[in-house]
């Protein structure tokens, strides 16, 4: 069975990077269910929390009680760990050609992690890092904050209402929409939050760019073709 796609215009994109781009599940499940053991948490409840936050966002959240002196210490050892570690990194499906479609299309990386993080992962997906990039290092507030897709839109030269988000979690749709832009949402865990379009992954999303520089995302949910 095939559907009709769904069609969004654009100006520009903002692409967030795990889950969305690059698949780091079995990291993030390996230095957070270990962080969860040693604090004495539920490791599924600190999954649930934790994909698209910067960890002392998340820190925050679960240890409520903890000075945020101790989260950034313990944060800034949780991103060394995690760029240590790159196995069982890979490409979500469809991104490295998703993002070879967007040589001419203003695009910009948004995510939580930081230069080294991102930097890694991203090699470590075979993947081409984006010129614009967005990280931990540029904003004062985490996702679900707007904070970094606005500054994407922002070194753009884009209006926000003319920007498509893609994300994966909660925490960075909820970023996108209060940023004031529409989202599409990437992979399993996009669907709980109601985005404006979902696909199980970058193969099923198709650009198309006009003469005067409108994109046209072509999406497709089920089906083949």
């Amino acid at each position: 069975m095939t559907t009709v796609p769904t069609v969004l215009t654009a100006r520009a994109l903002l692409l967030d990077m795990d889950g969305t781009l690059v698949n780091s599940d079995a990291v993030v499940e390996r230095v957070w269910r270990h962080w969860a053991d040693r604090h004495g948490l539920d490791g599924d409840e600190v999954m649930r929390v934790v994909h698209g936050r910067q960890g002392h966002a998340s820190m925050a959240v679960l240890l409520p009680d903890r000075p945020m002196e101790q989260n950034l210490a313990d944060n800034a050892r949780m991103l060394a760990e995690e760029t240590a570690d790159m196995n069982g990194v890979v490409e979500v499906p469809g991104a490295a050609a998703f993002l070879v479609s967007l040589a001419s299309v203003p695009h910009a990386l948004v995510t939580s992690a930081d230069v080294a993080l991102s930097t890694g992962r991203m090699a470590a997906a075979g993947l081409k890092l984006p010129d614009v990039r967005i990280t931990a290092e540029c904003v004062g507030a985490s996702k679900p904050d707007p904070e970094g897709f606005l500054k994407g839109a922002a070194e753009l030269g884009v209006a926000p209402g003319d920007c498509v988000v893609f994300e994966d979690s909660g925490a960075g749709i909820a970023a996108g929409r209060a940023a004031g832009m529409r989202v599409v949402g990437v992979g399993p865990r996009a669907g709980a939050h109601r985005p404006d379009a979902l696909v199980e992954d970058l193969t099923r999303v198709r650009v198309e760019q006009a003469p005067d520089g409108t994109v046209r995302l072509h999406i497709t949910k089920t089906g083949r073709g």
